[in-house]
C-alpha cells in the first residue's frame, strides 16, 4: 500500500528522512481493527518524529501520522483515538502508553490498524477531512481549556502562537464556549485571522494585554514563557502542551509564580472520552476545524515543507483515494 514514512532520522534536516512509496499493509491481530483511511492530518509531532523525538532508529521505517478518519472493516465511518495502551485494550498490561508512530505504524497510508477500542463513530455532520483534524491538535486544545485550565464561560484566556493547530483550535473552541480569548502572533495576517475566528484582541508576542487573564495556553515555550507568566492574574493557570521554540526559557519567572500563586499544568493529548465529547461539541454547535490546506497523500512532502516553514494557519490534511 502507498504510505508516507520516516526512513531515516535527521535531527538537523528532518525532511531528509521523509519517504513516500509502498509499505506492507497492516496484518490482522486479535482485538484490533483495520481502517481504510479517507483523510489524515499533519501535526508537529510528525516533524519531531523525523528528528528522532519519540521515535527510535530501531522502529524505522515508520509510517507517520497520528490522526485519521476512515471506514472500518464493517463499513462504519470512524475516527481514531491515537493513544495506544491508555486503556489496556489490545496491548499487554505492562505496555506504556504511546501515540501512533512511536511504537505502531501511523495513518499516512491507505490503511492503518488500531485496537478496536480506539475507534469512535464519525458524526454524520463532519466530513472525513474535518474529523481527521480532531484527535491530536483539537483534542489537545479541548483538554487544555476545559480539563486542565478549568475555565468557565466568561473567563479570559491568552492563546500564544495563533496559527498552529492547537492554538487555532483553542481560539475557536474558546469562542464557542463563551470565553474572552486573546491571541498572539508575530505575523500580522495571522493576527487578523485570529480576530476573524473570534479572538477579542490579537497582539504581537510580548505586548501588554488590556487585562490579566484567567489562563494561558502555552505551546510555544521559551520565546513566550515570560509573557505568559506576566499576563496571568493572581492565582491564574498556565497550561503547557508544547515548546516549539525550545523548552529552556532564559527567565523561569519563579518569583512571580510563587508570589502570585500561579499554577503551571502540563497537558498531553486527551482521553477517548474527551475526544467523544469534542466530536459531539463540534457536531451540535456547528464548530468546525480550521483547515489550511488539503492535499492528496502523494503530495505530503509539500504539507511537511509548509509546516516546517511555519506558513500554515490551521490544519494541513492529506486525503487518500
Amino acid at each position: 500500500m502507498f504510505a508516507v514514512y520516516a526512513a531515516r532520522i535527521d535531527r538537523d534536516q528532518p525532511l531528509n528522512g521523509l519517504e513516500t512509496g509502498e509499505r506492507p499493509a497492516p496484518e490482522a491481530r486479535p482485538g484490533w481493527s483495520t481502517v481504510n483511511v479517507r483523510a489524515a492530518s499533519l501535526n508537529h509531532h510528525d516533524l519531531w518524529s523525523l528528528k528522532g523525538v519519540g521515535l527510535s532508529e530501531d522502529k524505522l521505517p515508520m509510517i507517520l501520522g497520528c490522526d485519521a478518519a476512515g471506514v472500518d472493516e464493517d463499513g462504519n465511518e470512524v475516527v481514531l483515538h491515537s493513544v495506544i495502551g491508555q486503556s489496556g485494550h489490545g496491548v499487554g498490561p505492562r505496555e506504556p502508553r504511546s501515540i501512533l508512530t512511536e511504537r505502531y505504524q501511523g495513518t499516512f497510508a491507505e490503511q492503518v490498524t488500531v485496537p478496536t477500542w480506539n475507534l469512535l463513530p464519525k458524526p454524520k455532520g463532519l466530513s472525513f477531512e474535518e474529523a481527521a483534524c480532531l484527535p491530536t491538535a483539537w483534542l489537545t486544545a479541548y483538554r487544555m481549556l476545559f480539563t486542565n485550565a478549568g475555565v468557565r464561560p466568561g473567563d479570559s484566556v491568552l492563546v500564544q502562537g495563533a496559527g498552529g493547530g492547537v492554538a487555532t483550535a483553542a481560539i475557536v473552541l474558546g469562542k464557542a464556549a463563551g470565553l474572552k480569548v486573546f491571541a498572539t502572533s508575530r505575523d500580522e495576517a495571522k493576527r487578523k485571522r485570529a480576530l476573524e475566528l473570534g479572538a477579542v484582541e490579537a497582539v504581537e508576542p510580548g505586548a501588554r494585554l488590556p487585562q490579566r487573564v484567567d489562563a494561558v495556553l502555552e505551546t510555544v515555550g521559551a520565546a513566550t514563557w515570560s509573557h505568559s507568566v506576566k499576563s496571568l492574574r493572581p492565582g491564574g493557570t498556565i497550561v503547557i502542551s508544547g515548546a516549539t521554540s525550545g523548552d529552556r526559557p532564559s527567565h523561569a519567572e519563579l518569583t512571580r509564580i510563587f508570589f502570585l500563586e500561579l499554577k503551571v499544568v502540563g497537558s498531553t493529548m486527551g482521553t477517548k472520552d474527551e475526544l467523544e465529547d469534542l466530536l459531539s461539541f463540534c457536531d451540535t454547535t456547528g464548530v468546525r476545524p480550521v483547515i489550511d490546506e488539503i492535499l492528496p497523500l502523494d503530495r505530503a512532502r509539500e504539507g511537511f515543507e509548509r509546516m516546517a516553514s511555519g506558513g500554515q494557519f490551521g490544519k494541513i490534511v492529506f486525503t487518500v483515494g
